[in-house]
């Protein structure tokens, strides 16, 4: 699994964006990190092994500021790594494709499917056939950050422009930016209903501690007019990494792919 990455120039200024591709048969894969997370994560790295023993196409990529990416992690905004989604998206992706998102993951999974809904042209040779969401935080910028934030960390953010956050997970304080917050009420989609137009499965921790269940299940209602189906897994975490939600992650995908195939 240690492939070296290609790279793409994405936006101007360009930034490098790092990828992982394989080529196979279809529908193929197309991973969407989390915030902070990149593609040599546990889940990454296990859903590209799983699409090779399946001789299945998969690609995964890091954001700007992430991994192995260009730029730096405190320039980063929800539309530059949407636009980074879809220029690897539309340059490398083949075919009906089914987007793992994790975390916001997901919400970059539901821009991209808005986004090629609106704009079919930005992948001539690709489509998304379903979608994989674990633990998704649309919006999370404004309803998982912003709204829980004390007055005096919103105060920071707006006077000095960023706070550094805490990490829960045992790493150093990053910044949250202003221009990340403002920028990402510009791509809110749970005020309305959300249609990804095709086939949603959602795996949720109850236990998660970032993206409480209660946010997936507002999703579930924000996407009623999609076939949707979400499971809570009662002892699950927000990272769903053990081996047993691993598991059930490729379960979860071999079944939407056949559904996606069969005639």
């Amino acid at each position: 699994m240690n492939i070296a990455p290609e790279y793409l120039s994405v936006g101007n200024p360009p930034r490098r964006i790092a990828i992982r591709a394989r080529e196979g048969t279809a529908p193929g894969l197309f991973w969407l990190g989390g915030f902070k997370s990149d593609m040599k994560g546990t889940k990454a790295v296990a859903l590209h092994e799983h699409a090779e023993k399946q001789g299945r196409a998969c690609i995964r990529f890091d954001y700007s500021g992430h991994g192995e990416s260009g730029d730096i992690f405190e320039d980063g905004t929800i539309s530059k790594w949407l636009e980074d989604a879809l220029a690897v998206f539309g340059t490398r992706a083949k075919g009906p494709q089914i987007a793992v998102g994790s975390s916001m993951g997901g919400w970059m999974a539901l821009l991209l499917a808005r986004a090629l809904a609106e704009n079919p042209a930005l992948a001539p040779n690709a489509r998304l056939a379903g979608l994989v969401l674990i633990a998704p935080a649309p919006d999370f910028t404004e309803e998982l950050m912003w709204k829980n934030f004390p007055e005096e960390v919103r105060r920071e953010i707006e006077t000095t422009g960023q706070w550094q956050r805490p990490s829960a997970y045992g790493e150093d304080p990053y910044p949250i930016t202003r221009e990340l917050i403002e920028d990402g009420r510009k791509h809110l989609i749970m005020d309305k209903p959300v249609q990804a137009k095709c086939p949603v499965r959602i795996l949720q921790g109850v236990l998660d501690p970032d993206v409480p269940w209660q946010h997936a299940m507002k999703l579930v209602s924000c996407l009623a007019q999609d076939d949707v189906t979400i499971t809570l897994i009662k002892d699950g975490d927000h990272r769903l990494s053990r081996p047993e939600d691993i598991e059930r992650l490729l379960r979860v995908v071999d079944e939407l792919a056949a559904e996606i195939s069969a005639p």
